[in-house]
């Protein structure tokens, strides 16, 4: 993985925390726009994270990729992963 690792890995422990206290406010019955709240929460720091990911795969791999004159498999499955990522957008 070419995107900054321990800073990929913090953001994931964050989201972890914030899933452990969705658990924890459903176990104790809270109001569900406060557990809403946090989930999208914990979905916004896991988006900003792939987004990291993506970003770096592209620039690093597919670039790498886009250098030869061969076909580029790089492309078409960062291609794919980003028509995953607008489905699940939508």
């Amino acid at each position: 993985m070419k995107a900054d690792h321990e800073r990929i890995a913090r953001s994931i422990r964050i989201a972890r925390g914030q899933l452990d206290g969705v658990l924890r406010m459903i176990d104790e019955d809270r109001y569900c726009v406060d557990i809403s709240n946090q989930l999208m929460a914990a979905e916004a720091i896991i988006r900003r994270a792939n987004r990291e990911i993506l970003r770096a795969h592209i620039r690093g791999c597919v670039r790498e990729g886009l250098q030869s004159d061969e076909p580029n498999p790089k492309l078409e499955e960062a291609l794919r992963l980003l028509e995953r990522l607008a489905d699940i957008d939508s």
